[in-house]
């Protein structure tokens, strides 16, 4: 088992990725503990920037760097460095403004969930668009690495063009998007691993040539694993949506999602439960196909509102077609616009 002093220094050579200085020169290391009953390993780090790619391709490194050496699990928390140590090494304030470092003024809203199959990447379109209706501007990163789906729910057949050194995000509905469907051959897997997701997260924040934002909507790796959880500590302050059908076992694992999202700081504004229920378009019948109560038991768990239940099924006309965007005078499409009405009021 790993003892302090050989986590420090293990983690003393790491250089910060602002300063190109060594947590030692640096003074980084601001705390370890260890738990040896049951092999974790936790950290706190000082470094120059804070809500960064950089700071999330950090975090992958340091995790990766501790389990090989011994730890069973790790925790990180990261704190920005005093300003005397950043005046030593001469840090820019001054920095361009970006989507990440907080000199921006666009929004962030992060919709997640606890599983996949529950309907989250169609939330996020109908939002956004809701959103882009009441005269909003919007853009979406689909950081759902593994399993992008917005570029077809859009009905998006082209690809972003380059202008210069910056990536020309695709418009559809009025509203921007980057996916990872736009990098791969048509739907095949995706077989990345950390360092290069990170690096492909990145571009999506700092090398894209965004129109001016009113908000930033980010579709979320579905459950807790290690894409969410570094996604979830790089964006900035955010709020979130969480996801889930009615049944009790979606709600139940939905919870989780919503705990880490408490956990890295994020503000939860709400609850969607899709397919909630089918109307009959014969009887005009509601049955609950999933059960009844997942969203309320959820939204109750997590302190949060129930913000919409949507029904199962699927946009008019879009029998054949590609798309999932529902029209503003559908009864999906007007419950979208009562969502996005509480994100501009909570927001």
């Amino acid at each position: 088992m790993l003892t302090e002093q050989q986590v420090i220094a293990l983690l003393k050579p790491v250089k910060d990725p602002f300063l190109n200085k060594s947590f030692a020169e640096t003074d980084a290391i601001r705390e370890v503990m260890i738990k040896p009953e049951t092999g974790h390993v936790s950290v706190k780090i000082g470094i120059a920037k804070m809500n960064t790619p950089e700071q999330m391709e950090l975090q992958q490194t340091l995790v990766a760097k501790l389990k090989r050496s011994g730890a069973t699990s790790v925790g990180l928390r990261f704190e920005t460095l005093p300003d005397e140590v950043l005046g030593q090494f001469q840090i820019n304030k001054d920095e361009k403004p970006s989507l990440l470092n907080g000199n921006i003024k666009t929004k962030f809203l992060a919709i997640a969930s606890g599983k996949g199959g529950v309907g989250k990447s169609t939330v996020t379109v109908n939002i956004a668009v809701a959103l882009a209706r009441l005269g909003k501007k919007v853009g979406i990163i689909d950081a759902d690495i593994y399993g992008f789906s917005i570029p077809d729910m859009m009905g998006i057949t082209n690809r972003p063009t380059l202008k210069g050194n910056r990536i020309i995000p695709v418009e559809a509905h009025g509203v921007q998007l980057m996916s990872m469907g736009f990098f791969v051959e048509y739907n095949e897997p995706v077989i990345w691993r950390g360092p290069r997701l990170g690096k492909m997260l990145k571009s999506f924040f700092v090398e894209v040539d965004w129109a001016e934002l009113d908000y930033l909507l980010l579709d979320l790796p579905p459950g807790t694993g290690d894409m969410a959880l570094a996604v979830h500590n790089t964006i900035p302050s955010s709020k979130e949506l969480i996801v889930t059908t009615p049944h009790p076992t979606a709600a139940f694992v939905a919870s989780r999602a919503g705990k880490m999202a408490i956990n890295t700081n994020h503000e939860i504004i709400g609850v969607v439960e899709n397919m909630s229920y089918y109307q009959s378009l014969a009887t005009d019948e509601k049955e609950y196909v999933f059960g009844r109560g997942g969203g309320e038991k959820l939204a109750e768990e997590l302190s949060a509102p129930l913000i919409g239940q949507l029904p199962l099924g699927q946009p008019q006309g879009s029998e054949g077609q590609r798309g999932s965007i529902y029209s503003a005078e559908e009864p999906a499409g007007l419950i979208y616009q009562q969502i996005a009405d509480h994100v501009i009021k909570y927001t």
